[in-house]
């Protein structure tokens, strides 16, 4: 049962964004402090990469790892309350997810995914912060993998 009534329920949801989240911005602003320059949510792109680097034909995804299903992680569970609804959406997304990465890999553009728990922890630890912006730029940077997950 939900500790919430339907109506605030339905606003909660409501105020959830699809783009311009604050791990997105995190992101973001750590790789333009490191003079990386990226267009953001490129419509010339397949799936609007919420970021793309046009030059170095590669694209990257911060995920919120309830919407997207992250394997494993703590924030991707289930609601209680109207499951098969929600399964069904998180299949839906998955499903597009994979659409996406696929299009994109067909035309040579490599994708990182960033989930959401991993900038959670970078927030709060500056060391793991290093470490992670690090891993963004080398997979920028170079040319393999094609794909790659934070």
């Amino acid at each position: 049962m939900d500790i919430k009534s339907k109506e605030a329920r339905s606003r909660n949801m409501s105020k959830i964004r699809s783009k311009d989240t604050q791990p997105e911005k995190y992101i973001r602003s750590a790789l333009f402090r490191r003079n990386h320059r990226y267009r953001v949510n490129s419509n010339a792109v397949e799936g609007h990469p919420d970021i793309y680097f046009p030059r170095l034909n590669a694209a990257i995804f911060v995920h919120g790892c309830y919407w997207h299903r992250h394997n494993g992680c703590k924030y991707a569970y289930i609601p209680k309350s109207n499951s098969e609804f929600w399964l069904a959406k998180f299949e839906t997304n998955k499903t597009r997810d994979a659409t996406v990465y696929n299009a994109l890999k067909n035309h040579g553009v490599r994708v990182l995914i960033i989930w959401e728990c991993t900038v959670r922890k970078m927030m709060g630890n500056a060391d793991f912060h290093n470490e992670t912006v690090a891993q963004i730029e080398n997979f920028i940077l170079k040319k393999e993998p094609a794909f790659s997950e934070i």
